[in-house]
């Protein structure tokens, strides 16, 4: 039963807006078409602008967005930040046991999809405060009225992302509506940064190689074209682009075998494979999740503050002081606000070879940092997700499956787990987290972790596709699958 803290959010579930479960099987064509027409929502919504919001506002996050597939004044402005943020919530609490919950009693699956329903609409309406607060859309005094309307907007936004994850998560679709919209994102931005005809590598950039003497962008060169220069994507970051996605299919192959027999059938052997990948992507989202916060939070004092400049004030530059930073000529100026020092300059990636070689020591800084957190996020997803080798030991018992030459029992099952699964995972972690680091300092289109994040979608994607297909043509297969 659901313990007291998922209790209260009972009579809440009443007036929540739901998606139904579907009383009847989903052919798999149905299925394309739902999913299709989530993403086409999703695109459609990344492009309305904010009514009351000025269009020629500046990104101050930049990289960030693709974790969180959101667009800079849009309807999608928050993304799906707050229901990402409040699944982990809840599911950090659950697995710590701060919260009682079973997940294999259905009343407290219910229960639990309610409270993340509310802590996504209660955090949507927070982030959505705090943007506007911060004067990311201009100054309070000055939007009056439109504060009010921003809010809903924002709100609204929020509650349809949140439906439409719903309707493919509970069906109607293939996957999960979270998953769709990071890869959406990632690809959105990789193309847009190949072929915008303001800043793409093949358009604007070239075009700057033979803009006449004295015009604007003159003094452009093919040096310039390779390694990027101000709005421009380097060739440098293309390369490394296609190197990162080779590395993760590689790196998602790599794998342990270990010698497994079944109980009830005496000869015949079986393996079970421990990935390299063990607990996947899931400790650099943490980091990249707690670094983006650690950005916003620091960035909203710094503004609430009177964005102070750097060593003028002592506690802001311990959490993160900020500069305006103006990149580009003529009609492609952009302004856009960066960490220049602090905890939150240390925990953002430099993005490009130059900011690398400027400032190694913060490069390796990052670097550092960003490997300690996804280690001891590997190690406590190990057991808040279930993956720990005690957990996989009862369920390979129950599944009638031993070690070769040993008697059927859980410990030499757990035993031979404990001398690989914590070194994989701890190791796992630490790999994913340099591919995202460096990939970042190589300026891969879509961030490090974007890219990392992409190739794991697009396999589930392939494998569900492949299992949804074949349980389409040929029905007895759902026995199999347990659908």
């Amino acid at each position: 039963m659901a313990g007291r803290f998922l209790s209260l959010f009972k009579p809440i579930g009443r007036i929540l807006p739901e998606i139904k479960v579907p009383e009847r099987k989903v052919k798999f064509n149905e299925k394309i078409f739902w999913t299709a027409l989530v993403l086409i929502v999703y695109l459609v919504m990344s492009e309305i602008p904010l009514f009351g919001v000025a269009t020629n506002l500046s990104d101050q996050f930049g990289a960030l967005r693709v974790i969180f597939a959101s667009n800079r004044g849009t309807l999608m402005e928050l993304g799906i930040g707050p229901i990402v943020t409040a699944g982990l919530i809840l599911q950090l609490l659950a697995g710590s046991a701060l919260i009682k919950c079973d997940m294999s009693n259905s009343e407290d699956r219910g229960l639990f999809t309610i409270a993340s329903k509310v802590f996504s609409i209660l955090l949507t309406g927070i982030q959505a405060g705090a943007y506007i607060i911060s004067g990311m859309y201009g100054a309070v005094n000055d939007l009056g009225t439109a504060t009010i309307v921003i809010l809903l907007q924002l709100l609204a936004a929020g509650i349809i992302v949140m439906l439409l994850d719903e309707l493919v998560q509970k069906g109607w679709g293939l996957g999960s509506g979270i998953s769709l919209f990071i890869m959406a994102g990632v690809a959105q931005n990789v193309l847009w940064q190949m072929f915008s005809p303001a800043s793409g590598l093949f358009v604007g950039a070239l075009g700057q190689l033979f803009v006449r003497p004295g015009a604007s962008g003159a003094g452009y060169t093919i040096v310039s074209w390779i390694v990027g220069e101000g709005i421009y994507p380097s060739l440098i970051g293309f390369i490394a682009t296609i190197a990162v996605f080779l590395i993760v299919i590689y790196l998602n192959g790599i794998r342990i075998e270990l010698p497994m027999s079944y109980a009830g059938y005496k000869g015949f052997r079986s393996k079970y494979p421990i990935k390299l990948l063990y607990v996947s992507n899931l400790p650099v989202i943490f980091a990249s999740a707690l670094f983006a916060n650690v950005y916003f939070f620091t960035q909203l004092i710094w503004s609430t503050q009177g964005q102070p400049l750097p060593g003028t004030n002592l506690f802001i530059d311990i959490l993160g002081s900020y500069k305006v930073v103006t990149s580009g000529t003529g009609d492609q100026a952009q302004t856009s606000i960066q960490p220049a020092g602090g905890l939150a300059y240390f925990t953002t990636a430099p993005r490009n070879l130059q900011n690398v070689f400027g400032d190694p020591v913060h490069a390796l800084i990052y670097l550092g940092i960003l490997i300690a957190f996804c280690a001891v996020f590997s190690l406590i997803w190990l057991e808040v997700g279930g993956l720990g080798p005690s957990t996989v030991a009862k369920q390979l018992m129950d599944s009638g499956m031993q070690i070769p030459g040993y008697r059927r029992s859980g410990r030499p099952i757990e035993a031979m787990l404990k001398r690989y699964i914590p070194v994989v995972t701890v190791l796992g972690g630490i790999i994913v987290a340099l591919v995202a680091g460096i990939a970042d300092f190589l300026g891969v289109f879509g961030s490090g972790t974007g890219i990392l994040l992409s190739v794991g979608i697009i396999y589930q994607y392939y494998e569900l596709l492949m299992r949804e297909r074949a349980a389409e043509m040929y029905p007895a297969f759902r026995r199999i699958l347990g659908e």
